[in-house]
């Protein structure tokens, strides 16, 4: 596995393809606490990307993601996906998509769960002066 503070950028001063972490072992350890245990950080991307715990039993509550569509990859522990229709079990390997518009919520199993989710980055925020009156 290469070191995560290798230089990122090739002599030509491109990015270039590398292993950025281990998300089985992230969301394996016995000390991994709840919420975000990694972030993509990397300057120039286009996406964003996390992977997130949830303790045993701890639940996320129905909320709604207007904008962006979601891909969400369970990578250890069970859960539960809550949708509008009948909820989803999830397993490691569960693949889901989560579109944006559609309410949904997840509940961890006994063990907790923890997943990593992709999606288009947001743009920054961006600050306009005010229109003259």
């Amino acid at each position: 596995m290469t070191d995560a503070h290798t230089d990122p950028l090739d002599p030509g001063g491109a990015q270039v393809p590398r292993i950025l972490c281990d998300t089985t072992s992230l969301a394996a350890a016995a000390s991994a606490p709840a919420g975000a245990l990694w972030r993509l950080t990397e300057p120039g991307r286009q996406l964003d990307a996390n992977l997130v715990r949830i303790p045993p039993e701890g639940r996320i509550d129905t909320h709604t993601e207007r904008d962006l569509d979601v891909l969400l990859l369970v990578v250890t522990g069970n859960g539960t996906l809550g949708t509008a229709r009948n909820p989803q079990p999830l397993a490691p390997g569960s693949l889901v998509w989560l579109p944006h518009g559609a309410a949904r919520s997840l509940t961890a199993g006994k063990d907790g769960m923890s997943y990593l989710t992709v999606h288009r980055r947001r743009p920054g925020m961006q600050i306009h002066p005010r229109p003259h009156t």
